[in-house]
């Protein structure tokens, strides 16, 4: 089993593909066959697998993660940033990724994804190894 940690300066919001970084941490562990967990441990930030040819996903997912969570001056969270906790638990704080033959068996079109909801701040995120 091996852990590793990453780091990343980010914008107020984006998504920032860390499949190299994570791909990096598969390599190094020099584990064959497991599974990679991409974890954050952040409450207003998230990971999520999607396309990765074509920018403009990016752009439309942050255009409907907005429209779906709009801020409200409803909420009562003191921060201010609950519409980045709403974002943050609809992408979830990991993804689960299978290594076989020292790769990850990711689509042709998937990247592996942080997600900044309430940036610009330094973030972390962990990838996790486990396997033979």
């Amino acid at each position: 089993m091996s852990l590793y940690e990453y780091k990343l300066q980010t914008a107020p919001q984006n998504f920032y593909n860390v499949t190299s970084k994570v791909k990096e941490a598969v390599a190094k562990s020099n584990i064959k066959n497991g599974i990679c967990v991409v974890f954050s441990p952040h409450t207003t930030a998230g990971i999520t697998i999607n396309e990765n040819a074509d920018p403009d996903v990016v752009r439309d997912m942050l255009l409907g993660l907005s429209r779906a969570y709009p801020d409200s001056k409803d909420f009562m969270h003191a921060e201010g940033n609950s519409t980045a906790h709403l974002k943050a638990s609809a992408m979830g704080s990991s993804a689960t990724v299978i290594i076989n033959d020292g790769k990850l068996l990711l689509g042709i079109w998937q990247g592996i994804y942080f997600c900044e909801f309430d940036g610009p701040r330094t973030r972390r995120f962990l990838v996790k190894v486990i396997g033979e």
